[in-house]
C-alpha cells in the first residue's frame, strides 16, 4: 500500500484489485481507496485511477467496507464480503449496475489499513459532526436555479 493522503482531512490508498466480470476471467487494474471529511459517511472505490483518464468511481457506506472485512454486508448495488479460504488475501467487493455487475478483489491488509487511517480522522460514530448541512443545502438550492 502506497500512502498517498493528500492533506489531513483524506485519507487515500493506492492498490492492485483483480476484476472480474461474468464469464470473463480477472484482469488486474490499478486501483485507489479513498475517505475524506467533508463525505464522512463515504469511502469511493476508483478503478483506474491514478492512471486512467476517465476512472470508474463507485461510492458506497465507509461502515459496510469495515463490516465486510468481519462478515458478508450489503443489500443492493454494492455488497462486501471477507477474505475467504479460496481468496485469503482479499475483500470481495461486488458491484452491480443496470448494464452488469462486476467482482472485485482488494487486498484485506491494505483495505483494513485504510479504514483504520479513515478512522483516525474520523471516528465511527462522530461522522455527523463532520457534515456541513449548510454548504449541501446551498448546493441544492443553487443546482435549482
Amino acid at each position: 500500500m502506497r500512502d498517498e493522503s493528500e492533506h489531513a482531512s483524506t485519507v487515500a490508498c493506492q492498490v492492485t484489485v483483480a476484476v472480474g466480470l461474468p464469464g470473463d476471467p480477472a484482469v488486474l487494474l490499478c486501483a485507489q481507496l479513498m475517505y475524506d471529511v467533508t463525505d464522512p459517511y463515504a469511502v469511493r472505490l476508483s478503478l483506474g485511477a491514478p492512471e486512467a483518464q476517465k476512472p470508474v468511481d463507485w461510492f458506497f457506506a465507509r461502515s459496510l467496507l469495515e463490516e465486510g472485512l468481519c462478515r458478508p454486508a450489503g443489500l443492493g448495488n454494492v455488497l462486501v464480503s471477507p477474505p475467504h479460504r479460496c481468496h485469503r488475501d482479499s475483500v470481495a467487493i461486488v458491484v452491480r449496475s443496470a448494464t452488469g455487475s462486476a467482482r472485485i478483489e482488494v487486498p484485506a491488509p491494505e483495505t483494513a489499513e485504510f479504514l483504520r487511517r479513515s478512522h483516525a480522522l474520523v471516528p465511527a460514530g462522530e461522522e455527523s459532526a463532520h457534515v456541513d448541512i449548510d454548504r449541501g443545502l446551498a448546493a441544492l438550492m443553487n443546482s435549482c436555479e
